[in-house]
């Protein structure tokens, strides 16, 4: 079942018919989702399923060998793109925000440093007019007392939160999560998901593979199950997981009530 809730020609980001190859082992075949603006779509399903891959062709982190990712009715992502498309594809990727696993914050800069580098680098802001937004932006995620501190510093929490900011710094049309809190002990999950939370409500895109299952029941407009590559189920949290349709989703969804 490959179909998407959001139509490709009205969605803010989409994959058509993807497909994804590393040698011989293919790891999605044919995928379609698309992402309508303000809608908050989770990703899960078992490990080795394909969800981060899928996440890495939307993010423009990876090329699908077959098939083609849009955005606003641009291709900007195919096998042996064009010169208009790798033309699009610059233009589009900054607004396309990712939060990484790993955080990936850049170790020799303070937070302050590391939320405004990218805005006066790639968007050409003035640095006093991005100290103003990454002021307002600590303040949201609770982070404003650490701006001079470095990401050695930090704990992970408090690095995740530190790169969610980094990423809306850019002022995305979509943000992309890869597993956020999967490093993260309890205690410090609860905080980050508290401030995804809040940019869903706040009406934020956002694209998120995640193994919280309470999140996703409790967030998501939207819940996309994967399983060896494809997109098995799809439907609204209610939907999927009161009422999945798949025996292979009935299976995934049994092993949490064990």
């Amino acid at each position: 079942m490959n179909t998407s809730h959001a139509s490709c020609a009205a969605s803010v980001l989409a994959a058509e018919a993807v497909v994804k190859r590393f040698g011989a082992h293919t790891v999605l075949n044919g995928v379609d989702l698309a992402l309508g603006t303000g809608q908050s779509t989770c990703i899960i399903g078992p490990s080795g399923s394909g969800k981060t891959t899928l996440l890495r062709c939307m993010a423009l982190l990876e090329a699908p060998s077959d098939g083609r990712v849009v955005m606003e009715g641009a291709t900007v992502s195919q096998a042996r793109p064009s010169s208009d498309v790798r033309l699009a594809a610059r233009k589009v990727r900054p607004e396309i925000g990712m939060v990484f696993q790993q955080f990936n914050l850049w170790p020799h800069m303070t937070v302050l440093g590391n939320i405004i580098e990218a805005p006066m680098r790639v968007r050409g802001v003035s640095r006093d007019e991005a100290v103003v937004t990454a002021e307002r932006l600590l303040q949201k995620v609770g982070m404003e007392a650490k701006r001079d501190a470095y990401p050695a510093r930090l704990s992970g929490g408090q690095q995740q939160r530190v790169a969610i900011a980094r990423a809306l710094a850019m002022q995305p049309k979509i943000l992309l999560f890869d597993e956020p809190t999967s490093a993260l002990d309890p205690e410090l999950r609860r905080e980050v998901l508290q401030v995804m939370r809040t940019l869903a409500l706040e009406g934020m895109t956002m694209l998120v593979v995640t193994h919280e299952m309470g999140f996703a029941r409790r967030v998501a407009s939207d819940v996309v199950f994967m399983d060896e590559g494809m997109i098995v189920e799809q439907g609204t949290p209610a939907a999927f997981f009161e009422r999945p349709t798949t025996e292979r989703a009935k299976r995934f969804l049994n092993q949490f009530d064990e």
